[in-house]
């Protein structure tokens, strides 16, 4: 997700950090980016995906997804990958990611902040999990930078209330700040269990953290 101007929202995810098709070369290049391309992901990013999942088994063989803020399609490539050919992954964005094959992939174009969400849960249908990697291109004013990521990650929980089935899982990621605890709680309003989890992918010096919801709670 990247942020123009006062309060309009891309669903990008920022190309500066995770494509790493641009990364090559310049101050970016590290482990994770050389991986991504010896691999044929789409951006380095998929490693905190493939660690999350591998620690909470976000995402089952069959099971069908919604990408939050998928391009470049990093997180929709491995969500493929593992739900295999039974499953289905719908990713939403504003750019469509590039040369996307796959007959289980769907691509809704729009703003998460445009759709009504009784819309969306008829375009999309029920899920099993919701992920986001969405995150605001940043001003360097951390408190700015903090709020706009928490209007994503309670927008992307919204999506998440209304779509998952049944013991549905849920990631998002958020900048951290005195403002993750609250989000922290509010997620466990909705989820039998709670995990804030830093992945290795993470570059050191960002205060990125991604917020896991386990078991979602329906009504």
């Amino acid at each position: 997700m990247v942020v123009q101007g006062a309060g309009t929202f891309l669903l990008q995810r920022i190309y500066t950090c995770d494509k790493y098709e641009k990364m090559a070369g310049n101050k970016w290049d590290d482990h994770f980016t050389r991986r991504a391309r010896e691999e044929k992901w789409r951006a380095r990013s998929v490693y905190k995906l493939e660690e999350i999942d591998r620690k909470f088994h976000l995402i089952r063989r069959g099971d069908r997804i919604l990408d939050l803020g998928c391009s470049p399609g990093s997180w929709s490539q491995y969500a493929l990958k593992k739900v295999g050919p039974g499953g289905r992954v719908s990713g939403l964005d504003l750019t469509r990611p590039a040369d996307f094959p796959s007959k289980n992939f769907s691509f809704i174009h729009g703003d998460i902040f445009s759709f009504d969400l009784s819309d969306l849960v008829q375009q999309v249908g029920p899920r099993n999990a919701v992920i986001s990697d969405m995150a605001p291109q940043t001003s360097g004013i951390r408190a700015a930078d903090t709020g706009r990521s928490l209007e994503l990650a309670r927008r992307a929980l919204d999506i998440a209330i209304v779509l998952l089935k049944g013991s549905g899982n849920f990631v998002c990621k958020i900048l951290e700040g005195e403002d993750l605890k609250p989000f922290r709680n509010r997620v466990g309003q909705y989820f039998r269990q709670v995990r804030p989890f830093r992945p290795a992918a993470v570059r050191k010096r960002s205060r990125e953290v991604y917020v896991i919801g386990l078991g979602y709670r329906s009504k």
